[in-house]
């Protein structure tokens, strides 16, 4: 019997009434997040920051207040006492979610304030209904009826069925506090009907875990639980998750009391993970102590013993009087368990004194009351005293702040000078960055130009010398050959041979020296130079076509560097080539095109072909082949026998 009392004071109550609740509360904070953006007028911000105050609540808490804290200083910059009431009321909120009951009491306060001005009768109505939840929560019932009260009658003024049978479902919660449990149970039923009427699922899902709580009471285990799984199968099948987390609490705490241990602890550990993810403090420090509960009924010390204390430790600091009551009570078990009887000995005292405190509060208060009425004279004049001592403490106190506001100015003063002299020091700093990286690139341009100078003159010492040696070369040959009449045809054609050779080599020689005497190769200044090429072959080889044709996509300014430009050319060079002499071809097709972010060079004939497999590559294979990897490039040779060759270089 103990236990079942202890047991049943640490039942949920029905937090917050939420009369409209979205299953994708990211995308409408994504929407209202485009609201503000749009830079709309002050009013609709007020509104937007409101909604995304309540719609972060489930998703993040600090997100949640920082919205709110935004309405209510944008509400008061504007005069919009609307927009300010509802602020309160909306962080007031976040502060009873974490529990902090000290808090959302003062935030609730300030916001029935202000409606009451504006004679906002249903926004006080919901206030009313909060402020009674706060005090129903810290067993104060006979104020948490009282509010309670005033709430249902604006409600049934204005005839708002859904309202009223939510405010009679706390009431007889209340009522169930004050061990009225038959009264609380018809209630209950009464309202479970009426949200069958008005398809209040939500409404009827809580009003479910009311009545089998209220037959629990009643000590008919049976209908208890035929309630709770009721309520379960709502709350599962609408995604209920704050309704569920209690629903498994509190259906563990039935198991708990018909000895399925093992099944009570997989439903408690159920809510324990949705109010970790809720951030349900009070349901969090509930849970844990139901769970350290069956585990000292399993024996289970070690692992009872981590739940009672993080119990303890979050009921203590969120000033929840009868959980923490319940952690105390479970300890003192716990130690007995242990044999540990000086621990024991201690819970037990701690456990009386918050039960006497929690109820004989009442009693304390009137006593306090019939005291303070014989007490009147003396308190007068205790309350003079205190009068003079606090004039005197608060002229003490305006000495102090008169030199903390001197000692302010004078830090916030050395601050100011402090920062300007960093300020300067942090100008000079980038000044000094600024010139040498003036003296760096000078350095570079200087070391470029004296490199482009020895180009110049390379390539001029190649023109010169090796180009007038070359050209000497073929001017003897032709001599000796027109000079003397030789018969030899062998010796005849190895001249010819060496002629052929050698001015091939003048071509090479200026197009290295072309492409020493640029920085940068554009892609015009590739085309001509193939065109030149294209050219002179088809002087040499008459019997075949050529076609040369760039992308209207890619922009003559394309820039190459040097080396890559000389290395592009002599691929293509080579490939002409080649099928000039081997492909016997009628037709070459060079193309220049633009795939995604490559550029890609084709050059194709309609000759015989050849199979890679079957051939040694010789020189000028594996120098198109080497020339692409020192440019980073890829070389593709598709070539069939009888079906022509295409080689692609993509860069």
């Amino acid at each position: 019997m103990i236990f079942m009392k202890k047991k049943l004071l640490s039942l949920t109550f029905l937090l917050l009434i939420s009369f409209c609740f979205s299953q994708n509360h990211l995308k409408i904070i994504d929407s209202l997040k485009t609201v503000i953006f749009n830079k709309p007028s002050d009013s609709i911000k007020i509104k937007a920051y409101g909604d995304l105050c309540w719609y972060y609540r489930s998703v993040s808490i600090d997100s949640a207040f920082k919205y709110g804290n935004l309405a209510l200083k944008l509400s008061k910059e504007t005069s919009n006492q609307a927009g300010e009431a509802q602020a309160y009321n909306d962080i007031g909120i976040l502060h009873y979610d974490l529990a902090d009951y000290t808090k959302a009491l003062r935030y609730y306060d300030a916001s029935l304030k202000i409606r009451s001005i504006l004679k906002d009768t249903m926004g006080m109505a919901a206030l009313y209904n909060k402020i009674g939840l706060i005090h129903q929560n810290t067993f104060k019932l006979d104020s948490a009826i009282f509010y309670a009260t005033k709430a249902l009658k604006i409600y049934e003024d204005k005839n708002h069925v859904r309202y009223v049978a939510y405010i009679k479902s706390n009431i007889a919660n209340i009522y169930r506090g004050l061990k009225q449990y038959q009264k609380a149970l018809e209630t209950h039923l009464e309202i479970a009907e009426v949200n069958k009427s008005i398809n209040d699922n939500l409404g009827l899902t809580r009003t479910y875990n009311n009545i089998a709580n209220a037959y629990l009471f009643l000590k008919d285990t049976v209908q208890s639980e035929t309630y709770y799984l009721k309520s379960i199968d709502l709350a599962l099948k609408y995604d209920y998750k704050k309704e569920l987390a209690g629903l498994y609490n509190n259906y563990g705490g039935i198991l708990h009391d018909m000895k399925k241990y093992t099944k009570a602890i997989n439903y408690n550990t159920k809510a324990l993970k949705l109010r970790e993810e809720l951030k349900d403090n009070y349901g969090i420090t509930s849970t844990s102590l139901h769970l350290a509960g069956l585990y000292l009924d399993l024996g289970d010390f070690n692992t009872a013993r981590n739940y009672l204390y993080e119990g303890l430790n979050l009921s203590e600091g969120f000033n929840i009087n009868e959980l923490t009551m319940d952690a105390y009570d479970k300890l003192a078990s716990y130690y007995a368990f242990k044999r540990i009887p000086d621990s024991v000995l201690y819970y037990k005292q701690l456990f009386k004194s918050i039960n006497d405190t929690i109820y004989n509060s009442r009693i304390t208060k009137e006593v306090a009351e019939v005291q303070e009425k014989y007490n009147a004279a003396e308190r007068e004049k205790e309350i003079q005293t205190q009068r003079a001592e606090i004039a005197e403490k608060e002229l003490k106190l305006n000495r102090k702040n008169t030199q903390i506001i001197g000692l302010v100015s004078l830090a916030l003063l050395l601050f100011v000078l402090g920062y300007l002299l960093y300020n300067q020091q942090k100008l000079r700093n980038k000044q000094l960055q600024k010139e040498s990286e003036l003296k760096q690139a000078l350095i570079e341009i200087e070391t470029h130009n004296k490199l482009q100078e020895q180009r110049l003159r390379i390539s001029r010492d190649l023109h010169d010398n090796i180009g007038a040696q070359l050209t000497f070369i073929i001017s003897s040959i032709e001599n000796l050959q027109y000079g003397f009449k030789i018969t030899n045809n062998k010796l005849k054609g190895k001249l010819t041979d060496i002629s052929a050779f050698t001015k091939e080599t003048i071509y090479e020689l200026r197009d290295t020296i072309w492409a020493m005497n640029k920085n940068e190769i554009t892609l015009e200044d590739l085309q001509g130079r193939i065109s030149n090429f294209i050219d002179k072959a088809n002087v040499s080889a008459s019997n075949l076509n050529f076609s040369f044709t760039i992308a209207e996509a890619l922009s003559k300014a394309f820039v190459f560097t040097s080396v890559k430009g000389m290395n592009i050319y002599r691929v293509i060079q080579e490939a002409v080539n080649n099928a000039i002499k081997y492909a016997e071809a009628s037709n070459i097709d060079i193309q220049i095109e633009k795939k995604d972010d490559n550029v890609l060079f084709s050059i194709s004939d309609d000759g015989k072909g050849f199979d890679f497999n079957e051939i040694n590559a010789g020189n000028g294979l594996n120098n198109m082949k080497k020339r692409a990897t020192d440019m980073g490039a890829t070389i593709i040779y598709n070539s069939e026998t009888g079906k022509g060759t295409n080689i692609i270089l993509t860069l």
